[in-house]
């Protein structure tokens, strides 16, 4: 009898845990009722039907990153590059996922490596580099619309790498070297041409700085001669008139002024003699006096 109850109590002990189902949070289980579909369990506390209802398949609600394998892609013009991605899912409808496809993992991988060799053969090898993201974004468009009958959702893909061939990252190593050496003797050049415009201007400026200098030093001189000579006008008229003041004013002032005259005359006549040998004599050389009476009449006339 004790064994019978055991036995019972053990049979009850397996329908309890059989029933009880228990889901954790981010996941739904699918419930088959007699082999058939039933129901969707999600994250709480379930009971079901012991020997009718059974688990056939867990989802996980969460995103996945899915790594996509390398592959070989021939670009437009001809060039052999290995791309590999990373690609993100996620469950939206765990009946679909569960029933639409076998393994939507394996699917959406070979639909991401299928449609990165159909984008990357649109492009050329140059672009390949800078077009990423609208590779990214097309990958992306092209799985989740093929996903969508699956219920899974495809939040984005990104490429991981892109490895062209050994020659060809040679290539591009010398071409960029060339460009860089491009840049620093252009670099090189604006700097000459710079300092050529700076020296250039500063010859220049200094050019119109010695020029004004020079015209204001030959203005100065202009006037200071200029003024030598209006003094010196003024000196000599000054003293011209002073001179005929005191002839006229002064008792022998004539007399004294006719024998100046005289002497300077003769004077005059000797250091001719002294410095020629030649020189021509006037006619009246003897008339003195007719000389001084001449320059007597014209200081009076002057007067």
């Amino acid at each position: 009898m004790l064994i019978v109850i055991g036995i019972f109590v053990a049979f009850i002990f397996v329908l309890l845990f059989k029933s009880i189902v228990i889901v954790p949070q981010k996941q739904a289980c699918i419930v088959e009722r007699l082999g058939k579909y039933y129901t969707t369990l999600e994250a709480g506390f379930h009971i079901l039907v012991p020997f009718i209802d059974t688990i056939r398949y867990r989802q996980n609600l969460k995103e996945i990153a899915l790594d996509v394998p390398p592959q070989q892609c021939i670009t437009r013009d001809n060039i052999m590059v290995e791309i590999d991605g990373i690609l993100y899912l996620q469950v939206m409808d765990p009946v679909k996922a569960s029933y639409g496809i076998e393994n939507y993992y394996f699917a959406c991988s070979q639909l991401a490596q299928t449609t990165l060799r159909s984008e990357v053969g649109k492009l050329e090898l140059d672009r390949t580099f800078e077009e990423r993201s609208s590779i990214n974004n097309a990958i992306c468009e092209e799985v989740d619309q093929a996903s969508d009958p699956w219920g899974v959702k495809i939040t984005r893909y990104e490429i991981k790498t892109i490895t062209p061939p050994a020659s060809v990252l040679d290539a591009m190593e010398k071409q960029m070297r060339a460009e860089r050496e491009k840049r620093a003797a252009i670099a090189e050049s604006e700097g000459e041409r710079e300092s050529k415009i700076n020296r250039a201007e500063g010859d220049r400026q200094e050019a119109i700085s010695r020029s004004e200098g020079e015209k204001q030093r030959r203005i100065n001189e202009a006037m200071g001669q200029a003024e030598e000579i209006r003094l010196v006008a003024e000196a000599t008229a000054n003293g011209i008139a002073a001179i005929a003041n005191a002839i006229s004013n002064t008792p022998g002032g004539h007399e004294a002024m006719n024998l100046r005259l005289a002497e300077q005359y003769i004077a005059e006549f000797g250091r001719l003699a002294k410095e020629g040998n030649t020189f021509v004599v006037p006619a009246n050389l003897a008339d003195v006096a007719g000389f001084i009476k001449l320059a007597s009449a014209a200081i009076k006339e002057n007067k």
